[in-house]
Order: structure tokens, then C-alpha cells, then sequence
């Protein structure tokens, strides 16, 4: 049996391909044993590989959806510095995202902005390196082009804070 990927078909450079699929990302850390702990208890991730320098974390089909590259005595993140602002995971319901938020509240993580952005349901926590992680739901089985073209729901005027239930600020 041959496991090597099937060739593919050489499109013209004119045309552009977008990939088939998100795969990993990669996060920098100087406390690689707090962060690892941090990704398998919030994503419920197995470690599928792990040295004194990587760590590869995996949750579902890909080999790996994270990896963290340890650097001893590097500083956490600067929250309000250039870069990704964060990173989100879709769940498949409302009732998956709940028991995550059980969950993770009862091994002592909590999130420190839970919203309804109107499009979708979140919760965004901090890892230990201040790197911000949101865990949402898609509020309709509306694909993104049609919600989008809405500009009302771009604006978010029906943003709620889920602690408070105060509407929140257009952005």
C-alpha cells in the first residue's frame, strides 16, 4: 500500500488555490511545561510528540494542530503588541460550548471576555503566555458570505457581554 500523498493537478499560475485546509500553528514560549498542560486541558489535546525543545499537540485528524518551541526565559507576550490577536476554535453547538466552559471553569480557567458577537457565541481565554484563545459557536447556518453582506450584522449592534448581559459598544 502506498501512503504518499496523490499527485496533483498543475494549475495555471493565473489561477489562484486557496489551501484545502487550516493546519497548525506554532507558539514560542519560555515555560513549555505550563503551556503544553494549559492546550491539553482547554482543546482536551493529546501530546503526540515531546523534547526538551518541541512540543506537538494534537485533537482531532491532523498530526498536529499546535506545536510550542521552548525558549528558556522568554518573556510572556505583550498583550497589546503587533501580531495575532488570537486564535479560534468552532464547536459544534451551543451545548458542546457550555460543557467546555463547565469543564475548563472547574479546572480553574475561566474566560476573561465571554460575548455574543451576534454571528457567533464566545468565550475567550489567555493561555499562560497572554496569547488569547477563542472557543465559539456559529449563532446561524448561514454560510459567512451572506452574513457578511449584511452590514447590520457587521456592525454587531446586538453584542452582548454574557457575564452582564449589557450590550457592548459597536466596534
Amino acid at each position: 500500500m502506498n501512503d504518499v500523498t496523490p499527485m496533483r493537478t498543475l494549475h495555471s499560475v493565473t489561477q489562484p488555490i486557496s489551501p484545502s485546509k487550516f493546519a497548525h500553528f506554532v507558539l514560542r514560549t519560555g515555560q513549555i511545561d505550563t503551556m503544553a498542560k494549559w492546550y491539553q486541558t482547554v482543546l482536551a489535546a493529546r501530546v503526540v510528540f515531546r523534547d526538551e525543545m518541541l512540543c506537538f499537540l494534537s485533537y482531532y485528524d491532523e498530526h498536529h494542530r499546535l506545536a510550542l518551541i521552548n525558549i528558556p526565559g522568554l518573556p510572556v507576550r505583550d498583550p497589546d503588541a503587533a501580531g495575532t490577536d488570537h486564535v479560534a476554535y468552532s464547536y459544534k453547538n451551543l451545548g458542546e460550548l457550555l460543557s467546555t466552559y463547565r469543564r475548563l471553569k472547574a479546572a480553574g480557567i475561566v474566560p476573561h471576555w465571554p460575548i455574543n458577537h451576534g454571528v457567533t457565541t464566545s468565550m475567550y481565554y489567555c493561555d499562560p503566555d497572554n496569547n488569547r484563545v477563542e472557543l465559539q459557536i456559529d449563532n446561524f447556518a448561514t454560510t459567512a458570505r451572506r452574513l457578511f453582506s449584511q452590514p447590520r450584522l457587521c456592525r454587531e449592534p446586538g453584542r452582548r457581554d454574557l457575564r452582564s448581559g449589557r450590550a457592548v459598544p459597536p466596534l
